[in-house]
């Protein structure tokens, strides 16, 4: 099983490292970002629209397999969330509150796995953000990778308690997704936790200068511009259509 996992894992830096969006700009990509995730407030037709364009940019930029990896990790909160707005709402809201989802869970997978935190806080810092909530957020986004082994270690000493058990029908549905709950809060809160320890850390050795010097500077190439140019088109027109 470990050395399944190492393969895989390989199989998705590999994945990574390859991708056309690996070496953009983090900014173009922040701007891809927001864009996607402001399209989740369109109605249902053009939603599916943005999310089949979507899909073709996650088969361009190979990262397809890793994005639907994600989302089938979020399957029993997607199989919940269908359920209830099904059953009091309607099948309309139903669908497009799953859409949703699925979309946020590719920009995220986009995102993540094309941007190092250093990448992030460069690009904070030259949209002006202040560089104590540059770094923290550049840190946070460094222990996202540590978010599951919190929430790992969080089940398995529930779990040693006799906790979380087993329930047959839709019945043992609702109570995975409230453990789902009760272990992600937790494992939330302690991974901001760390990540504002070390911003304060880090402040107090100075770095918050303003005397401080990137290590690197940033360069908007033409890939990048036309990046940014498609995404504000494809917005102009799903919006105004």
């Amino acid at each position: 099983m470990a050395r399944r996992r190492g393969q895989e894992d390989w199989f998705v830096s590999e994945r990574v490292e390859t991708s056309p969006l690996r070496h953009a700009d983090p900014r173009a990509k922040l701007v891809l970002s927001t864009g996607a995730s402001l399209a989740v407030m369109l109605p249902l037709e053009r939603l599916a629209l943005f999310m089949a364009l979507y899909l073709l940019i996650l088969l361009w930029a190979r990262l397809l397999p890793m994005a639907g990896r994600q989302v089938w990790r979020l399957k029993w909160l997607l199989v919940a969330l269908f359920a209830v707005d099904w059953l009091f709402v309607g099948i309309d809201l139903a669908v497009v509150v799953t859409l949703r989802v699925i979309l946020l869970a590719g920009v995220f997978t986009l995102f993540v796995s094309t941007t190092t935190p250093e990448e992030l806080r460069l690009a904070l810092e030259r949209l002006c953000v202040p560089y104590r909530y540059a770094f923290s957020l550049s840190v946070a986004f460094q222990s996202v990778n540590l978010l599951d082994h919190e929430w790992r270690a969080i089940h398995e000493a529930q779990l040693s308690r006799g906790a979380f058990p087993r329930k047959p029908g839709l019945r043992g549905v609702a109570f995975r997704l409230g453990d789902w709950v009760a272990l992600t809060v937790p494992a939330i809160v302690l991974t901001a936790r760390r990540a504002w320890a070390m911003t304060e850390a880090a402040c107090a050795r100075g770095l918050e200068s303003p005397r401080r010097r990137a290590y690197r500077q940033l360069a908007m190439g033409a890939g990048d511009w036309i990046l940014v140019g498609l995404v504000a088109v494809v917005m102009a027109t799903l919006v105004l259509l």
